[in-house]
């Protein structure tokens, strides 16, 4: 029941910013001002991801920082709750949720555990190319999965010499038939060892520049040829599953393209687009767990018999 009303309120959301009416110095007619009020269903939204991030990814939290073990349990929760896939278009079952009622959970989910809440967004990063380029029959097979059972993805996009500059990126796809041939190697893909399916951005024109160079694919994660690598120690966000994948003489059906050969670069910026808006909540969120601990810290800790916070000049 409660999954029920929570998907309801998720899906009557409508956007942040409401508009009223002011009036200008000059006397002319009202024109629209900005507002900042959170709708009712907006408030729902961010209390339901909020209650989440206490109830369960806080207690939590520490034993994954710790092991590093992938949060599973949790994720399958978060997902049956509704907080995960949140972007995926209601067409094909999602919640349809725009950007900023989207970072209002990954807000809260960073909260409780970045390492958590960057696996459950790391969904949503390799689901944004599919919702911007993909054709219906592709939506409805590969984004239809993830609201049907609590299934991972990856973006397949860095590489070991090539991070922000993706233009630099050098695996490379070569059409044969009716399918593509991809080799190449990627580095800390996140969910690389526990991905359904991965975004893949490959180099299919060496001679093109940057913007027509690359085509998108989306690559089942269990086609021959793909070989994980060790899961990475990262120095925080243990609890993300972040590897190496490399592609090695991987076919990929051509029907598995996203969009027009030499788009794939257009296609991932697209994604970025709509999805680093909310690796920014998700550090507002971190920012207001720190300040929280470091305000109950500095009223527990005591030196010359009053606590820390009394020191303050």
């Amino acid at each position: 029941m409660l999954r029920l009303q929570l998907l309801s309120t998720l899906r009557r959301s409508t956007r942040a910013f409401a508009t009223t009416s002011v009036a200008n110095s000059s006397g002319a007619a009202p024109t629209p001002a900005l507002g900042f009020q959170l709708s009712e269903d907006q408030l729902n939204i961010q209390d339901a991801a909020r209650q989440f991030a206490r109830d369960v990814i806080i207690p939590a939290a520490p034993h994954h920082d710790k092991t590093g073990e992938y949060p599973v349990d949790i994720i399958k929760q978060a997902w049956e709750l509704g907080l995960v896939n949140t972007h995926i278009p209601t067409a094909y079952g999602g919640l349809g949720l725009g950007v900023f009622d989207s970072a209002l959970v990954s807000e809260q989910l960073a909260y409780g555990c970045s390492g958590i809440q960057t696996a459950i967004e790391a969904n949503g990063l390799a689901e944004a190319p599919v919702v911007l380029a993909a054709s219906d029959a592709q939506k409805k097979k590969y984004l239809g999965r993830m609201t049907e059972e609590p299934l991972m993805a990856g973006y397949c996009v860095t590489e070991p010499g090539a991070g922000s500059d993706v233009a630099g990126a050098k695996t490379h796809a070569v059409k044969k038939g009716d399918k593509w041939v991809v080799n190449g190697q990627k580095m800390w893909i996140t969910n690389g060892g526990k991905a359904n399916w991965y975004f893949l951005l490959a180099k299919t024109d060496t001679t093109a520049s940057a913007g027509k160079a690359f085509t998108g694919f989306i690559v089942d994660a269990n086609s021959p040829g793909i070989v994980v690598g060790r899961k990475e120690w990262n120095m925080g966000q243990r609890a993300s599953d972040t590897r190496g994948i490399t592609f090695e003489d991987v076919e990929v059906p051509d029907e598995n393209r996203l969009g027009e050969v030499g788009q794939g670069f257009k296609i991932a910026m697209g994604a970025f687009d709509i999805t680093r808006p909310l690796v920014a909540s998700a550090a507002v969120g971190l920012a207001q767990r720190a300040m929280d601990e470091a305000t109950a810290y500095s009223l527990q800790r005591k030196t010359m018999g009053k606590p820390i916070v009394e020191h303050q000049a």
